[in-house]
């Protein structure tokens, strides 16, 4: 039940969060929308899996980095849509390479493959960063 909560949840987001992007492309109602993401993989080809139980719980932030400025090195327990709001992060993921998202791209993070991301401009970066879970998983993991 959870899960089935779950994915309505998240189709919420997405029909949001593309609701307020103004395009030529019409919504199936009429209204002006640009897709951002449609997937059941993240960008390292993982199934997407939410939490098997518990309350549903979305959380929604805005992530900044500074010129320079990198996260530590992490997995998520929960899927992660992600949209650069403003300048591009290099993500590496242990083992696999890594990819540059810039700005008005958007992706589902990788869950249980290990990663950083850098932002190697000079320029702030902002990161709409949404976690689809349940109450008391963890979002981000440290990797110790």
């Amino acid at each position: 039940m959870a899960a089935y909560i779950m994915k309505n949840a998240c189709s919420a987001i997405f029909a949001l969060a593309t609701a307020t992007v103004l395009s030529s492309t019409a919504w199936a109602d009429g209204y002006p929308a640009v897709q951002l993401v449609s997937t059941a993989k993240t960008v390292m080809g993982e199934d997407i899996v939410y939490p098997a139980s518990g309350q549903p719980q979305v959380n929604a932030m805005v992530l900044t980095l500074v010129p320079g400025e990198k996260t530590m090195l992490h997995t998520h327990g929960v899927p992660l849509f992600a949209y650069v709001l403003e300048g591009e992060i290099t993500v590496e993921y242990s083992g696999r390479g890594s990819r540059t998202f810039k700005k008005g791209e958007a992706f589902v993070e990788a869950m249980h493959v290990e990663h950083a991301g850098i932002n190697l401009t000079e320029k702030p970066l902002k990161i709409l960063a949404v976690y689809m879970g349940a109450v008391g998983s963890e979002d981000v993991i440290p990797v110790k």
